[in-house]
């Protein structure tokens, strides 16, 4: 059998490695929390929702879209987030059941 890191090429480790990256953080993951199951909010709603200042929301979102976690389309006046891949959140949920 071989490992993993024979199997995927080093690119797409680190890629990957970048993705685990970006969503490993406290707020971070409350905001995927928040978009779960197709939700869509813009950063007002979101940082509202966590109590937080709009510029610390917009920055962990910026990380998040940067890696490709989150998308964003524009209506109107606002950008309304949501996750590229919902099932992100199932990666975050086996975490969670082995701690």
């Amino acid at each position: 059998m071989q490992s993993i890191s024979t199997k995927l090429e080093k690119a797409t480790l680190e890629q990957t490695s970048a993705s685990l990256k970006a969503i490993a953080h406290p707020i971070r993951l409350a905001m995927i929390d928040l978009l779960r199951d197709g939700q869509r909010m813009n950063v007002t709603e979101i940082y509202t929702a966590l109590n937080m200042e709009q510029a610390v929301a917009s920055q962990h979102l910026s990380i998040l879209k940067s890696k490709g976690i989150l998308e964003s389309k524009r209506q109107g006046k606002h950008s309304y987030y949501f996750l590229r891949h919902p099932r992100v959140v199932d990666i975050i949920n086996l975490i969670l059941a082995t701690t």
